[in-house]
């Protein structure tokens, strides 16, 4: 079978082709899931402001090295931004073109190069992605894109990923990711024959994706395990000052992320702003009505700055952090937080992890729920 993907195509039509094509992929995945040896570990190079130079046949924000430092994506050939723009708060939120879209396009013209969405976010009608493709549409050589699919099988992610290239106005990802990786289960199920591995490995292949990678926030060994069987690109995992009080993701798995030399994406800095100080707890029952507070009911502010839960977060061995913002104000200050941005010591992230300690089951609600 002929798998090459015709380079005059429209992006629609490569879509169309691509669904067509047979998805006999499990010796492929089989034997790649075995090859390749350990890798040094060593954690990705920074480059500070104004000395970045511009990746080959990646995108390129020309406004990037001027703006803060950057890291290696792992192995990807990709110098990211520490400081990437999430795809949810206003970017998931349904008839918010307003605000959403200029919260994207300030984000491109401050040097943010990474952008991070899925196929859920917004709901069915998928809002992240049409606000970020309406974007995409005049700037998709300035930002590395990643989506991702949460469905477990082949043909089901494959439909997500041609809806997403739709969205997105785009005939490629920069990196498809396998969305919420949770139980040992999922890693199962995902990896089975006809499973979405099988999908992921087939759009590389036809050149639909460039990179490939996982995603998680519940439990660490899940995603250990599916490293092991598959050399991914890149980890998109949760990690904030609170992380070690609760079934750390810092312990083990960023440790054998950076020995594989994956691109490694931080997220929940904030845990939905609870670590922070400037939190206000809604009432009670809201919290239980909704996604964010339906296993942990949060009484109290958090206990730390911004700049200290995003320092944290970009001391650790990681290429960059991700973050959902609400306004342009945010993003602008976080920009800002990224730009004046050096390491913490031993000492200083020991006493903002001890901080956090107070509020770290409200700061890392996520974890606790019932995944069964």
């Amino acid at each position: 079978m002929n798998t090459s993907t015709d380079l005059h195509a429209t992006p629609e039509q490569s879509r169309r082709s691509f669904l067509r094509l047979g998805g006999a992929l499990a010796a492929t995945l089989a034997g790649q899931a075995t090859s390749g040896s350990a890798q040094t570990a060593t954690a990705p190079a920074q480059t500070r402001p104004g000395t970045a130079t511009a990746p080959v046949g990646l995108p390129v924000n020309p406004a990037t090295a001027q703006a803060m430092p950057t890291r290696n994506l792992g192995k990807t050939g990709f110098k990211v931004g520490i400081f990437s723009l999430g795809g949810q708060s206003i970017i998931e939120r349904a008839h918010e073109e307003d605000s959403a879209i200029p919260v994207i396009e300030r984000a491109l013209d401050l040097g943010v190069n990474y952008i991070d969405t899925s196929s859920i976010y917004g709901g069915p009608e998928r809002w992240s992605e049409q606000y970020i493709g309406q974007v995409m549409k005049r700037r998709r050589q300035q930002a590395f894109l990643a989506s991702k699919t949460k469905e477990r099988t082949r043909d089901g992610s494959l439909r997500m990923l041609e809806k997403s290239l739709e969205l997105l106005h785009t005939d490629h990802l920069d990196c498809w990711q396998l969305h919420d990786l949770g139980t040992m289960g999922d890693v199962d199920e995902v990896f089975a024959k006809g499973g979405a591995m099988e999908a992921l490995i087939q759009a590389r292949e036809q050149g639909l994706v460039k990179n490939l990678g996982i995603t998680g926030h519940f439990r660490p060994d899940c995603l250990i395990e599916a490293i092991r069987r598959y050399p991914f690109d890149t980890v998109l995992l949760a990690v904030n000052a609170a992380d070690k009080f609760h079934y750390s993701f810092a312990e083990k798995l960023i440790p054998l992320a950076v020995e594989k030399q994956m691109g490694i994406i931080g997220m929940k800095l904030t845990g939905r702003s609870r670590i922070l100080s400037s939190y206000v707890p809604p009432p009670e029952e809201a919290q239980k009505r909704s996604w964010e507070g339906s296993a942990v009911i949060a009484r109290s502010p958090g206990t730390l700055s911004m700049r200290e839960a995003m320092y944290y977060a970009l001391t650790l061995p990681i290429s960059t952090a991700i973050v959902g913002v609400d306004t342009v104000a945010q993003l602008e200050e976080n920009v800002r937080l990224a730009r004046e941005y050096t390491p913490l010591s031993d000492s200083q992230m020991a006493i903002i992890a001890g901080k956090a300690e107070s509020v770290a089951r409200q700061s890392m609600f996520y974890k606790f729920f019932d995944r069964k």
